[in-house]
């Protein structure tokens, strides 16, 4: 029987299919420290006191990025290149959603529309993040190699998705609500075709690995695409709702460090 947890165990238990996965996440993890870096390098002289969340937040990721990428160590096997069309972080600057490297790249202060436009992508990918994880948490949280790594990602992704709904609603009371409330839209409908063929295309390269029979990798296809209908039906509505979070000032402190693998 096809389920989640069988599904991520035939991964895991693959040394090359388990390097693939780690490898995509690393790099989309180590893009977003980048990404959070350079934005709070560039926050505008009113909005400062953001600052030190936004670096929280990219600390986060450099350090899930080190943890996916010391799994692979401890497992003995290298970092793989990622396939393009796996690369979920990428495929969304492509596609307009978060603010353009270029602009990141570029040595001027951004915009209080800017800190929207980011807040608002991160507030609908950490919705995205947080799912994946807890249902990870849910199948793997004692395992014996993984589980820890699991656990604080998770946790992290939880903290992410508080933050982005609170500084959203102050922004909100500022007077930017219907700002924020299109690009929320805006940004929840391109991710999740963006999120349907990264998911495909990383079925379709554990597939080839695993020796998937057609049967089974079209059933995985058919199961994308029945996630993406009801995604676009009415499940986008889950990433734009906005509400004080039961976790306040989520990220107030200083990063947790990564744990050590022998």
């Amino acid at each position: 029987m096809l389920s989640a947890k069988s599904l991520f165990q035939e991964i895991l238990d693959n040394d090359e299919s388990f390097a693939l996965f780690c490898s995509i996440a690393a790099g989309g993890e180590s893009q977003g420290g980048w990404e959070n870096a350079r934005i709070a390098a560039l926050v505008p002289p009113d909005q400062r006191d953001l600052a030190p969340k936004i670096t929280r937040h990219g600390a986060d990721e450099d350090k899930h990025g080190r943890i996916f990428n010391a799994l692979m160590k401890k497992r003995g096997v290298q970092p793989v290149p990622v396939p393009p069309e796996t690369d979920y972080t990428m495929l969304l600057e492509r596609g307009g959603i978060g603010l353009a490297h270029d602009r990141l790249r570029a040595d001027r202060p951004l915009t209080v529309q800017d800190i929207v436009t980011y807040l608002a992508h991160s507030r609908v990918t950490e919705q995205r993040a947080s799912e994946q994880m807890d249902l990870l948490r849910r199948h793997f949280a004692d395992h014996p190699d993984i589980g820890r790594a699991v656990r604080m990602i998770s946790d992290d992704e939880d903290n992410h998705l508080a933050y982005c709904h609170e500084e959203l609603l102050r922004f909100a009371y500022a007077g930017h609500g219907r700002a924020i409330q299109h690009t929320l839209r805006a940004c929840a409908l391109a991710e999740i075709r963006i999120y349907r063929d990264v998911s495909l295309a990383v079925m379709a390269h554990m597939g080839g690995i695993l020796g998937w029979p057609k049967a089974k990798s079209a059933v995985l296809a058919a199961g994308i695409h029945a996630v993406y209908a009801w995604e676009r039906f009415a499940g986008w509505r889950r990433m734009v709702s906005l509400e004080m979070p039961e976790r306040r000032d989520a990220l107030g402190g200083p990063a947790t460090p990564a744990p050590e693998y022998a």
